[in-house]
């Protein structure tokens, strides 16, 4: 059994995109991050800095075996499925995965006296609500989840609180605004199959080894027409983890705590700003708004800096995009094709 100064700690769904930039901020720190995860969507390239546990979340016996072992004092809990337009086709799934993976890995916890829970939460448990375009998100505003994947998040922050009140567990729940960007030294990065976030989608474009980029509509009540989001970078997600993993909370107690950078850009910023990186434009078309954006979404993350001492470091845009931009230039795993695309954009420059 590998040891740390700081002991163990399980990350559920570790080898994913957040969970890889979690780990490595964790070793950072002096603990040893456990990576527990099927690899359905996550990759084993990205376990770097701990060792990996084989298993579905939904497996107690799988989980318990993973805690024994490495004798585990923490989870922070990135496991789940997360595309929205996926979760209104397959509630069933999501519900399932999530809310049932969650119920299990709690069950497992609690057989082995792990009292401390990261649970990766998001913004889409707040819905659309009544916002002005440039109105910031509380984490006391009304929560009306506008997809099932909505509501299975908050499902889980309730469970996990009712658990806190039951059993002693202390938990937070990070409510994630828009995670982009990837580690400067390109060893981790974004590599979902398919790739739905638009910063990636944006790089892929201009580097002609993916679609003209899809614009989701122009006339929201915003200065430029397209939606406002928070976009946070990935790293500064991962120290998010760690801050939560060590907040001086009382036994019991649940926080949930909005993450993001605390400024909103418009998909035409971003755009502009991925051209701008690249040194070449970006295609893109606009089309039909797609059913449940929001205009705006922008975190205020007052209550990160009051309950966790967080604040965002590298989370101005242009930081993003051209981390960004370095990985997906030349990505370490998880993008087949795009060294064939930076060759024949060498070849054209």
């Amino acid at each position: 059994m590998e040891k740390s100064g700081k002991g163990a700690v399980l990350v559920a769904g570790g080898a994913g995109y957040i969970g890889a930039h979690t780990a490595q901020a964790l070793h950072a720190q002096g603990y040893l991050p456990v990576v527990f995860d099927n690899l359905s969507s996550g990759a084993r390239e990205a376990v770097r800095w701990g060792p990996l546990a084989h298993g579905d979340v939904r497996d107690a016996a799988a989980l318990a075996d993973a805690m024994a072992k490495h004798d585990v004092q923490a989870v922070i809990h990135f496991a789940s499925l997360i595309e929205v337009g996926r979760s209104v086709a397959r509630p069933d799934l999501f519900w399932e995965h999530n809310v049932g993976g969650t119920a299990t890995l709690l069950q497992a916890m609690r057989a082995r006296g792990v009292r401390r829970l990261v649970f990766s939460s998001s913004a889409a448990v707040y819905g659309q609500g009544g916002r002005g375009p440039l109105e910031s998100i509380a984490e006391h505003a009304a929560k009306d989840p506008a997809s099932p994947y909505g509501d299975t998040k908050l499902a889980c922050e309730r469970l996990i609180a009712a658990h806190g009140r039951a059993f002693g567990l202390t938990a937070v729940a990070l409510r994630y605004f828009n995670a982009a960007g990837a580690d400067p030294s390109g060893l981790i990065g974004e590599a979902h199959a398919p790739e739905t976030h638009l910063i990636p989608l944006a790089i892929a474009a201009a580097l002609g080894d993916g679609k003209a980029l899809t614009v989701f509509g122009d006339d929201f009540d915003t200065p430029d027409g397209t939606c406002l989001r928070d976009y946070v970078h990935v790293n500064d997600l991962a120290a998010a983890h760690v801050a939560a993993l060590e907040a001086p909370l009382a036994e019991g107690a649940f926080e949930a705590v909005n993450i993001g950078a605390g400024r909103a850009y418009s998909v035409f910023e971003v755009i502009a700003e991925a051209a701008r990186a690249l040194g070449r434009p970006v295609p893109h078309a606009v089309g039909a708004r797609r059913e449940g954006d929001p205009p705006s979404l922008l975190a205020d993350v007052a209550r990160a800096r009051a309950v966790l001492g967080w604040t965002p470091k590298v989370s101005g845009l242009d930081e993003i995009v051209r981390d960004a931009v370095r990985w997906e230039s030349a990505p370490a795993y998880g993008r087949p094709g795009r060294k064939a695309a930076m060759a024949a954009l060498s070849a054209s420059a």
